[in-house]
């Protein structure tokens, strides 16, 4: 599977959260998620554990510097998220753990999330499907940056992972 990101930082998450409702995104609700990055030899390995909700590996590969922020990635479900956590630390070892408040929007495929990441703050975030044309997800991704109130220049070319990783406290 493929999707064109955005994330930028989020001074507002009320008005964030109001202009997403106007322009038709439906509030999906509230999360609590931690996502452990496992080390892989390449690209990125992490187990979600959302409340309520059944874990998720997930593995994606993007260029964190390219101009799109395309990525690319693969889910599989699991209903043994402590067993499968385990044999994860004991073939990889963790790398880091990202705890998060997210609250989901919805515009049809378009994921829109408002986190609080602890240790780093908040941030909006647009996952938008690269289907069959990434011209065309390209433009419906603009279109939100800017009905959003933001701008390409807002961009922030990083995962949550390697901004806690930056934090002299993660790094201790």
């Amino acid at each position: 599977m493929r999707n064109l990101e955005f994330k930028a930082r989020l001074a507002d998450p009320k008005a964030a959260l109001a202009r997403a409702r106007e322009i038709g995104a439906d509030l999906w609700g509230d999360l609590r998620q931690t996502d452990t990055y496992f080390r892989v030899p390449r690209g990125r390995l992490k187990l979600r554990e959302t409340a309520g909700f059944q874990a998720e590996l997930i593995f994606y590969e993007r260029d964190e510097h390219g101009a799109s922020r395309l990525s690319d990635y693969d889910v599989a479900h699991s209903q043994e998220p402590e067993a499968l956590h385990r044999l994860l630390e004991r073939a990889f070892g963790v790398l880091a753990v990202v705890r998060k408040q997210r609250t989901l929007l919805l515009l049809d495929a378009t994921r829109i999330h408002l986190d609080n990441v602890e240790g780093l703050g908040r941030f909006l975030e647009i996952e938008v499907p690269v289907r069959e044309d990434e011209a065309a997800a390209q433009a419906r991704l603009d279109w939100l940056i800017g009905t959003l109130g933001l701008a390409w220049s807002d961009c922030l070319r990083t995962s949550y992972l390697d901004l806690l990783l930056a934090e002299p406290e993660a790094r201790a």
